[in-house]
């Protein structure tokens, strides 16, 4: 029996899509690039929002602005994060019940720290107890590396064999797979589910 439950954000718990794509087309109008669809934002996602960029301009991170532009859409998307985003239907009820099920949880996301922080604090506060965004910086490696489900793990005093991963993509399924957790992928997310299998 599982006694720790260990969420990706994105896709899984909350649908940020739109609110993730409308900063992306914030820098690209802002520096006059072409503007990619939603459904496009979304064939991005999954890897960070560094890299989301990377994927969005012209030259990636090779654009002699990339740092500038990257700067501008981290900052537009931390003032906008909840403008449309939503928890997914019956997901704050699933949480309920794990609650009181004294089922461990936590959000591990390539997310910025501070963006994955203030969703937890809007939908998930009292609820889930442990919530870690990419913090590379501090040499905590993002999905799909082990890294952050085990220092999640760690803050929960869990271990792997008794804790399960929900994800929506290919880099969850991974990094379940890179951290020795079962897995289950959800199709309600980004990912269709031809591609989950």
């Amino acid at each position: 029996m599982y006694d720790t439950v260990i969420f990706d954000l994105d896709g899984t718990l909350l649908n940020t899509i739109d609110d993730i794509a409308a900063a992306v087309q914030y820098a690209q109008k802002k520096y006059g690039f072409p503007v990619h669809t939603v459904d496009e934002v979304k064939k991005h996602v999954g890897n960070g929002l560094r890299l989301l960029m990377h994927r969005s301009i012209p030259e990636g991170e090779n654009n002699p602005d990339f740092d500038k532009i990257f700067a501008d859409f981290s900052e537009y998307y931390q003032k906008h994060c909840q403008v449309k985003t939503r928890a997914y239907d019956g997901t704050l009820d699933l949480i309920k019940q794990l609650k009181k099920r004294n089922i461990k949880m936590a959000i591990v996301s390539n997310k910025n720290y501070k963006a994955v922080e203030s969703l937890k604090n809007i939908y998930f506060e009292g609820l889930i107890d442990v919530a870690l965004g990419e913090n590379e910086a501090a040499g905590i490696k993002k999905k799909p590396a082990k890294d952050m489900v085990m220092s999640a793990l760690d803050k929960l005093g869990s271990t792997q064999e008794k804790s399960i991963y929900v994800g929506d993509s290919e880099v969850d399924s991974q990094t379940a797979v890179n951290s020795g957790l079962d897995c289950i992928l959800v199709s309600w997310g980004f990912r269709t589910k031809d591609i989950l299998e």
